[in-house]
């Protein structure tokens, strides 16, 4: 009896010796100091520059397709608003970085960095909605084309969030070979039930002006009194609110201040989505895919999800995951590491 009590200490031993390196070990991890390095790159079309963002580890030795991943922001936010906001200290580019992964954004012309197309610097009904799927697409050819070309590896892992899914996954249905695998957070498809938050009716500019009462009122959009506040504090909110505003130097001039958002996405929900009508065939997507949102997502809600999911026919490998408590920004919410952890762990697991 002595001897198997002795056996049954030495193991729990052993197991809690493991789990204290374990801990240890995803400690030292995040200690780890990290590389950011900032990208104008020429588009094909003449005089367009994208922005990319790169944030590594420093002693990252190798990179491979499994974890070199680009994320594309939505229609509305730049990516320094949400993948690269700071919340409590850290990033979610930050944190993926921290985990062994080569991290990228992009920003689509017309948003953050990138080259604002002309149309922009008019009044906005002077010209009709710039920045439509196809163009976006170029411009993440032209971020992809460059990732690969300075890693020396034929594919990469994209990441798409609302708007950025239908971007990343019709990117992928055209370009399989370049793509390692693909996450598509708040996962856009045909809509049934009214018109896009982003579209407010009425006759399209080149352009629609973002205000901080606008943001507020569509974050808080189905939710009970006091549970904006809840899922994402005033401070998160306010940094949010200031980067975005930040990404545009328009919003110095106006008062209240403002930025812009390309209005070529609520024209392809128009003609597409808002009609039944897909703007590209998830059939013709063939790596790993996971379709990743939140419960309370009233911008893409989750019957889109549910449809887009049994089209991925050929998709090698496919998860849905659904995240309790947060809505179509939880990016930015209290429940955000549930997010970050489970698209780790789909990238995680493409790894060689």
């Amino acid at each position: 009896m002595r001897s198997r009590t002795l056996a049954f200490i030495s193991v729990l031993l052993a197991a809690l010796t493991l789990a204290f390196a374990g801990c240890a070990q995803n400690s030292s991890r995040g200690e780890v100091p990290l590389v950011t390095e900032d990208f104008m790159v020429p588009s094909p079309d003449a005089g367009v520059q994208i922005h990319v963002r790169n944030k590594r580890p420093a002693d990252l030795a190798r990179m491979a397709p499994g974890n070199i991943i680009l994320f594309v922001h939505g229609a509305t936010t730049p990516p320094e608003a949400g993948f690269d906001l700071k919340l409590d200290g850290q990033s979610w580019m930050e944190w993926m970085a921290q985990q062994g992964n080569d991290v990228w954004f992009v920003s689509v012309r017309g948003y953050g960095r990138s080259s604002r197309p002309k149309e922009m610097d008019e009044p906005a009904l002077n010209n009709p909605p710039v920045v439509r799927l196809p163009t976006a697409l170029r411009d993440v050819d032209t971020a992809v084309d460059f990732i690969r070309a300075r890693r020396g590896v034929g594919k990469i892992s994209l990441l798409g969030h609302s708007w950025g899914t239908t971007i990343m996954a019709a990117y992928t249905a055209q370009n399989n070979a370049k793509v390692h695998r693909l996450a598509l957070y708040a996962p856009q498809w045909l809509r049934s039930q009214g018109r896009s938050p982003t579209d407010a009716g009425g006759q399209l500019g080149a352009y629609r002006i973002v205000t901080e009462d606008g943001v507020r009122k569509r974050r808080g959009a189905g939710l009970p009194p006091g549970k904006l506040e809840d899922l994402m504090p005033a401070r998160w909110f306010d940094a949010y609110m200031e980067a975005a505003l930040a990404s545009d130097p328009w919003s110095k001039t106006q008062n209240p201040r403002a930025f812009r958002a390309p209005n070529g996405v609520v024209l392809d929900g128009r003609e597409f989505q808002n009609i039944g009508k897909p703007i590209y065939d998830p059939g013709l997507i063939r790596v790993p895919t996971l379709l990743i949102l939140a419960e309370q997502d009233a911008d893409t809600p989750l019957y889109m999800a549910q449809t887009l999911f049994p089209l991925l026919v050929n998709a090698p490998s496919k998860r849905m995951v659904v995240i309790g408590d947060g809505t179509h920004t939880i990016l930015t919410e209290k429940n955000r590491m549930q997010l970050y952890r489970e698209v780790e762990l789909h990238f995680e697991e493409g790894r060689n």
